[in-house]
């Protein structure tokens, strides 16, 4: 194994990829595994083969980060087709069912679309990656299998049009983490009476994580690049630098007489600048979401 192997192997961050189309967020793992030489890598959210763009993945103590990251808001431009239905709401599936736009005027599909901005309710696509009774929802759909998925709770900031060239709408997407974009496409398309269905998606954003930093495959090819973990989570959470004191009882996850001055989680760093742990508020005290000090620290 090569000296930068070796590195990569011991080293935990972040690993922001450029994912290409017509590959699974497995597939990108694999390879990151290979170029990286560490087992221990997981991403932050799934991300279908026909959609491209930011997938973050974690290296080591860092894919312990990714259940946070997950939480947080994401970013996608995506095309939408009305006039006809697929069975997956997206090209990828087969067409069910098609209905003429050329009644549809600009105010028409800007109105369908406003009724998706806020706090919605929303049913998941039927092939999502949701698991029912301890499958996923897309392999009981390939097996043949009726899938009923329950309306779920998420949150869109914003949905703005940047294109509509006949029966496509090209929108750009801000909004939660467990939003289903496909949805929005599909639930458009029934609002305004003519089916609907998703042909692109490009996420461009989690968190704080975009396409201007992401990095193709083949760039990690030559040049295997990562975010380290400590810089990592001063870009994904707020921080709090502690003395001495209070690191030693941090390394250990012990609670500590401190309050953060907020509920979500803040990360916690040593006076050297080494990311120590998640914590959240508990009342007036504060205590351990996730350690992340190395065991020989502990």
């Amino acid at each position: 194994m090569s000296p930068d192997r070796l590195e990569h192997r011991e080293s935990s961050g972040l690993v922001v990829v450029d994912k290409p189309g017509g590959v699974t967020s497995h597939d990108v793992v694999a390879r990151v595994r290979r170029l990286a030489g560490t087992r221990k890598v997981g991403h932050a959210g799934t991300l279908d083969p026909m959609a491209t763009g930011v997938l973050v993945l974690g290296l080591n103590r860092a894919t312990r980060l990714l259940g946070h990251l997950m939480l947080t808001e994401k970013k996608y431009d995506a095309t939408i087709r009305l006039g006809a239905s697929t069975t997956t709401d997206d090209a990828e599936g087969d067409v069910v069912a098609t209905a003429p736009t050329d009644h549809l005027s600009e105010e028409d599909i800007l109105a369908g679309l406003s009724q998706f901005v806020g706090d919605i309710e929303q049913v998941p696509s039927s092939v999502s990656a949701i698991k029912v009774g301890g499958k996923r929802a897309y392999d009981r759909v390939r097996a043949g299998e009726q899938v009923e998925l329950k309306p779920r709770r998420v949150s869109v900031a914003s949905i703005e049009v940047r294109e509509i060239a006949g029966a496509d709408v090209c929108v750009s997407v801000q909004c939660s983490s467990g939003t289903y974009i496909r949805a929005i496409a599909r639930d458009l398309g029934e609002r305004l009476g003519t089916g609907g269905h998703l042909t692109a998606l490009r996420r461009t954003a989690v968190g704080a994580f975009d396409v201007d930093s992401a990095h193709t495959l083949d760039d990690l090819e030559s040049s295997f690049t990562f975010v380290p973990i400590a810089e990592a989570a001063r870009a994904s959470f707020p921080g709090r630098d502690l003395d001495e004191e209070l690191a030693a009882d941090v390394r250990v996850g012990r609670k500590l007489p401190i309050d953060l001055g907020r509920d979500g989680p803040v990360a916690l760093f040593a006076p050297d600048g080494e990311f120590l742990a998640l914590y959240a508020r508990d009342g007036e005290i504060a205590r351990a979401v996730a350690v992340f000090a190395p065991d020989s620290r502990q």
